[in-house]
């Protein structure tokens, strides 16, 4: 054999010499095919030297000290897409470290308990038209992935109104006047869009006046969409509605009202669950990736990435207990879920200034959850009411019996959980758990669906960077931003936050399964997932 630099490669206690020239590759394989729970080297070393083993193969540290054996692939978060992504990779034969902050996994789709009560924050349906994600799902769970009968009203002027919106239902209930408003408004927003031809749409309150009239925008978007996102319509890209909002027109929703098919009505009616609560999956997935030989680690935050050029090289992660030290763990492929303000001020060295300043105005809206427990009867049959009352705060009432009857233990009586959209340091996010209670306690009764003098506070669960917010100039800060991050040959960013994008949970599937193939070889893109969105719900809201 030719005279050669050399690496090392540690597998299972044995210790492996491996020229670097010529056909690394193929002693890759050959290593990935005959040693058992093999970590594939994916990456060409060059100018290694065979008295000195180069940093990126060194043997791993003393776990007493603060730096760590370097790993195949760090995930940075532990929700959806981040668990997906990790036991893919295990699937591939790689040995992937998970890193979440918080403790416990699942991100906004865990399940939080108080008491033997169960909550969702922020509700999550189970629904795909991915047969991959749904077959994932269904090996996950088997039969405590339930299907759920779906029932979801909109509260507006002291009424009930069937969401998904039927026309038919709104004319009935608003009375003649008002529906002949609605109509002539609809019909006035037609004749103006054929006089001005095909102007482009910005914003929101554009794209939703123009698809259903100026009257049914004020109704039922204006005041819920502004509550939710706490910034004018007027401010908010037209990009959230054509993600959101099937693109139907008010005649178009009235033909649909009256002739609905089969697969409309199962699409719309029913959804699948976990038995107790979205964490259940994720916490099932977690499992599968810690048999399959990955590893996750929860309350560790990494607070710096580390880069070389276009190659990052490291994390720093500081655990929950205060009085450990900082660790530093190398690794060849990094996915990252985590916010992208966030990744851009982490990043050392920074990123160029217009990368920076692009990513610093991403901007996110928290979600506060007053959960509640009640005496007595089932209130209401809805699992989500959406509250369009402008004079009220609260935006999303969730019923979480509904959801699943065993998010309630035996002999329970009902939970409550009322949502409150806002930004990390306004008044509403710095009320104390006090003030919040006493908010949810007034507003539940002022709708009539539950008496404090019969309940009692569960919960007050506060999380910041809950949505992606798509201000009119977002997409031109993603677009700075992508063009650093993709120059970054090995890492990649999937997810919610982690790309900036309302996806829906089976998105956030597919991107992980997505990565780690990428990362295995294959060649898909990422961003393309929810470009073209595979199903719509009519008139769908956060």
């Amino acid at each position: 054999m030719p005279s050669a630099p050399l690496a090392t490669c540690d597998r299972m206690g044995w210790r492996f010499v491996i020229p670097c020239e010529g056909r690394l590759d193929e002693y890759v394989r050959f290593l990935h095919h005959t040693l058992p729970n093999p970590q594939p080297v994916t990456k060409r070393i060059r100018g290694a030297s065979a008295t000195r083993m180069p940093a990126d193969v060194r043997q791993p540290q003393d776990p007493s000290t603060e730096e760590e054996s370097r790993r195949d692939v760090i995930v940075i978060g532990a929700g959806p897409a981040g668990l997906t992504c990790a036991y893919e990779l295990t699937r591939l034969g790689y040995r992937p470290l998970v890193l979440e902050r918080n403790d416990r996994v699942g991100g906004l789709a865990r399940t939080e308990e108080i008491d033997g009560y169960r909550f969702d924050i922020g509700g999550h349906r189970y629904h795909t038209q991915v047969a991959e994600v749904e077959a994932l799902w269904r090996d996950l769970l088997g039969d405590d992935l339930i299907e759920r009968p779906r029932l979801s009203r909109i509260f507006y002027q002291g009424r009930f109104f069937r969401y998904p919106i039927d026309p038919l239902d709104v004319l009935g209930k608003v009375g003649a006047v008002e529906g002949l408003r609605i109509l002539a408004s609809y019909a006035a927003t037609r004749i103006r869009e054929r006089v001005r031809g095909d102007e482009e749409v910005r914003t929101f309150e554009e794209w939703v006046t123009r698809a259903f009239g100026q009257r049914l925008y004020q109704i039922f978007f204006k005041s819920y969409t502004e509550k939710v996102w706490g910034t004018p319509c007027s401010q908010i890209s037209a990009d959230w509605a054509a993600q959101r909002i099937r693109r139907l027109t008010l005649g178009g929703a009235l033909k649909e009202a009256v002739v609905r098919s089969s697969e409309h009505r199962t699409l719309t009616r029913t959804f699948l669950y976990p038995r107790l609560g979205p964490g259940q999956m994720w916490e099932a997935l977690a499992e599968r990736v810690r048999e399959n030989g990955g590893e996750i680690r929860t309350g560790m935050e990494v607070v710096e990435i580390l880069r070389q050029g276009d190659q990052l090289t490291g994390v720093t992660v500081r655990s929950a207990d205060p009085a450990a030290p900082l660790a530093s763990i190398g690794a060849n492929h990094f996915v990252s879920t985590m916010p992208l303000s966030h990744l851009t001020r982490r990043l050392s060295p920074a990123p160029p200034p217009e990368a920076s300043t692009a990513g610093a105005h991403l901007t996110y809206r928290g979600l506060v959850e007053v959960l509640l427990l009640l005496e007595g009867k089932n209130p209401f049959p809805d699992t989500w009411i959406y509250v369009h009352e402008p004079g009220l705060q609260v935006a999303r009432i969730q019923n979480f019996r509904n959801w699943s009857p065993d998010l309630i233990p035996p002999g329970g009586g009902q939970s409550i959980g009322m949502e409150y959209f806002c930004d990390e340091g306004d008044p509403l996010w710095r009320a104390s758990d006090e003030e919040l209670t006493d908010l949810a306690w007034s507003e539940l009764e002022h709708l009539q669906l539950g008496e404090r003098r019969h309940g009692r506070t569960g919960l007050v669960v506060r999380e910041a960077e809950a949505y992606p917010v798509y201000t009119p100039d977002y997409l031109d800060r993603l677009a700075v931003l992508r063009a650093f991050l993709d120059g970054l040959q090995n890492l990649q960013t999937i997810g919610r936050n982690g790309m900036h994008r309302y996806n829906n949970m089976d998105h956030s599937v597919l991107m992980g399964l997505y990565a780690a193939r990428n990362i295995a070889g294959a060649d898909h893109s990422v961003w393309s997932v929810n470009t073209a969105r595979s199903y719509y719900e009519e008139f769908q809201l956060p």
